[in-house]
């Protein structure tokens, strides 16, 4: 009888279970319905409060992240945030635009500068543009140059720094582990495996990372003189003497910002909140006390669908990995796929590839390529447009191109290859612990991670990077239309900006999105047809849901209101980056063709990279 009763309660706990679990997913399809439901847009201030990132494909939020109760770090889609900024120019409901930058985290050069040249289109139709930020960083002044009225907060600060920093080297730590790192690369300027090797930079890797730096600083000095032309001399006084330019305004930053001609106005939250209701009309029922846009409400109402032109837009934006990912992260099972599909409709009459990569698996590269190469034969028109970053990898993909696009502020080449194989022969002896046993071949139990790789080993890993290089050049010098020897000398895992890139003939012209659909259509013989189709993944109905219910971490007081700190990384946010980086080195394949050395794309939070094992696991076990 107690066993039947046992049983009884069982089935009562699972049937309360079930019901508990439908309750939840009716009441959360009910919310993400209302929440997803677009609210009527009346006149008033556009609000763009950008409180995350700027990046070329948003990742999207999962079902399983919403399990896990994690917030993730918002980004916004450049592309998207530049369209709607261009349809606001000619919308008569946008009065101004307020461009909140409290909560802004960044974003790479050139697409700030897209987002700013919408900017500019507002208010050459006559709309102001009113920025407010307690802290400016380099990207945050960049976007708010191309506002017609800058603010700063009294206790705030505009801090210039220009590119630059340190990274983390890790031989010392892994001589003392007894780990013996095996790097293969080609390259003089493939710096990627150098933190595992070396103390600090080499001399070719500390030459290349100057030269683009310098580089990326007179690109991004340019992009805010055109902007805001009376900023110019504050500009290169604030960067050539930080401490004399705040001296002279007697210690207060936020009136050496107003003496430089860095800001308009100094001024709190309620000044500028009271200026927007000029401008867009008073509403004390909503935050801030002005009748406003919300940037989600406006983005939802005024986007345009995927559309069905005969362009067809398929984006590679993130690390380039084996198998199939989401969005953020090119997986290049997905994105083949993609290709293949769009391309087998016989709906598209030309494709272009819009590139935001530093590049990663070369054999995901490749699979890219082969069905970019298969739109080619299929008899479409190719055309690349490169975003803040189209390195190794990112370039890999390109080359196919029929004509390639790049901004001044692109970051591109790396045409480089490596490996990298640990072996812990060293980690063990200091345990007192040894390896033996016997072998039939050279290769027997080879790359053998507890005695140390033979020389065979060792010699056939190179010859496989080596041949890998002589397929990168070659791909290259087909797609240059030069010889594999020109190709090298530029070559060499040497980074490039934009700019040099175009000198040197890697890429064929400077443009954007758009500049890359005209050319496309140009190509294609399509007249002024300029109708695009975006090629991409649809979310899965679980996934729909978790994106309405996602944690947008929209919270205004979660925001610094400290100027210092708002500037200042956190020191632990530096070391995760530092071990992101190490784990996509050690996640991936042997054989890489990544820029890890290149400046970060965004500074959002590291997206997820699939988890190490074996080896790698313990490599980044003793890393961290």
């Amino acid at each position: 009888m107690a066993f039947v009763k046992a049983i009884w309660k069982l089935l009562v706990g699972v049937k309360d279970a079930l019901v508990l679990v439908f309750m939840l997913l009716f009441f959360g399809l009910l919310f993400a319905g209302l929440k997803s439901k677009p609210r009527p847009i009346g006149d008033g201030v556009l609000l763009v409060d950008l409180n995350g990132s700027l990046t070329e494909q948003p990742s999207r939020a999962s079902a399983a992240q919403l399990v896990g109760g994690g917030a993730r770090m918002n980004e916004y889609a450049i592309n998207d945030l530049s369209q709607a900024l261009v349809r606001a120019a000619g919308d008569e409901r946008v009065k101004a635009v307020a461009l909140d930058l409290d909560g802004f985290t960044g974003g790479g050069e050139s697409g700030i500068a897209t987002v700013g040249a919408a900017l500019d289109a507002v208010r050459k139709a006559g709309k102001p543009v009113i920025a407010y930020a307690t802290g400016y960083t380099d990207s945050g002044y960049q976007l708010a140059a191309h506002a017609s009225d800058v603010m700063v907060d009294p206790m705030g600060v505009v801090a210039l720094r220009g590119p630059g920093g340190t990274n983390l080297y890790y031989k010392g730590l892994l001589d003392k582990l007894g780990v013996n790192a095996h790097v293969f690369r080609v390259g003089t300027y493939k710096s990627a495996v150098e933190p595992y090797i070396r103390d600090g930079m080499s001399p070719e890797a500390r030459q290349n990372a100057q030269a683009l730096a310098g580089a990326m600083l007179e690109n991004w000095k340019d992009d805010i003189k055109k902007a805001r032309p009376q900023a110019a001399a504050g500009v290169d006084a604030l960067l050539k003497d930080p401490v004399g330019t705040l001296a002279a305004s007697g210690g207060d930053f936020a009136k050496s910002a107003l003496a430089l001609k860095l800001a308009d106005h100094v001024a709190t939250r309620t000044d500028f909140n009271a200026r927007l209701a000029q401008l867009g009309g008073s509403d004390k029922d909503r935050p801030g006390g002005f009748r406003q846009i919300g940037l989600d409400s406006y983005l939802r109402d005024t986007a345009d669908n995927r559309g069905t032109g005969p362009i067809g837009i398929v984006t590679v934006a993130g690390m380039i990995v084996d198998g199939k990912a989401g969005p953020g992260t090119a997986g290049s099972a997905t994105i083949s796929r993609l290709i293949d599909r769009a391309v087998a409709s016989g709906k598209l009459k030309a494709l272009v590839v819009r590139v935001d990569s530093p590049g990663g698996s070369v054999t995901a590269s490749e699979q890219i390529r082969q069905a970019i190469v298969g739109a080619k034969k299929a008899g479409l028109p190719v055309v690349v447009s490169m975003g803040d970053v189209a390195a190794s990898g990112g370039y890999w993909v390109s080359t196919p191109g029929d004509y390639i696009f790049a901004e001044p502020g692109t970051i591109t080449g790396s045409i480089g290859v490596f490996g990298i194989l640990p072996s812990f022969e060293g980690s063990l002896a200091k345990l007192g612990v040894h390896a033996d046993g016997v072998q039939t071949t050279p290769l027997s139990g080879q790359p053998d991670f507890l005695k140390g790789f033979s020389p065979a080993a060792d010699a056939l890993v190179q010859a496989g990077i080596d041949s890998t290089y002589r397929t990168f050049l070659g791909l290259v010098a087909a797609s240059r239309q030069k010889s594999p020897a020109d190709i090298d000398k530029i070559a060499q895992g040497r980074v490039w900006d934009g700019g040099s890139a175009h000198q040197i003939g890697l890429v064929d012209g400077f443009g954007g999105l758009d500049a890359a659909v005209a050319k496309a259509a140009e190509l294609a013989k399509l007249g002024d047809e300029r109708g695009t189709t975006i090629i991409a993944t649809r979310p899965s109905f679980a996934d729909s849901i978790a994106e309405g219910l996602a944690d947008r971490n929209d919270d205004d007081d979660a925001n610094a209101t400290d100027a210092l700190a708002s500037l200042s990384p956190a020191p632990a946010g530096l070391v995760a980056q530092a071990l992101d980086r190490a784990r996509q080195l050690l996640t991936g394949p042997t054989v890489q063709v990544a820029c890890l050395d290149c400046p970060p794309v965004t500074v959002a939070a590291p997206r997820a990279l699939p988890a190490a094992t074996g080896w790698r696991a313990i490599l980044l076990e003793l890393l961290s």
